[in-house]
């Protein structure tokens, strides 16, 4: 028998199974990825103090112009890129991955390649 009714309960259960072993901490913020159906979205998270210290999206006016006509593994390689910028503008150079509930392949992982190719380790 199934446990989860539909595929978000699924999502949302993996994802708080992942968020009890990860966590952001000043030294190593957590790098939090929400995938839509359109869309991706990432931070830079401390959870200690609770607040998002860079931020990127598809939906930022630098990146939306360059998505234009791309796919959207390319686009979310793109938004990686971006948060990498971001993050080391602020000096953040490790980060603890948290792949909120997804599974790491296709969009999730384009990006997370494309922020270690733009400087983060995690």
């Amino acid at each position: 028998m199934k446990k989860t009714k539909t595929p978000f309960a699924a999502r949302i259960r993996r994802h708080r199974r992942v968020r009890r072993k990860v966590s952001g901490v000043p030294q190593r913020p957590r790098l939090a990825v929400f995938r839509s159906l359109n869309h991706i979205y990432v931070q830079v998270i401390d959870d200690s103090s609770g607040r998002t210290l860079a931020a990127a999206s598809d939906l930022e006016a630098d990146l939306r112009s360059r998505c234009d006509d791309k796919r959207k593994t390319e686009v979310a390689e793109l938004v990686g890129e971006a948060i990498a910028r971001k993050a080391a503008e602020k000096d953040i150079k490790v980060v603890v991955f948290d792949r909120g509930g997804s599974k790491y392949h296709g969009r999730v992982k384009a990006l997370a390649e494309a922020a270690r190719k733009g400087g983060l380790s995690f």
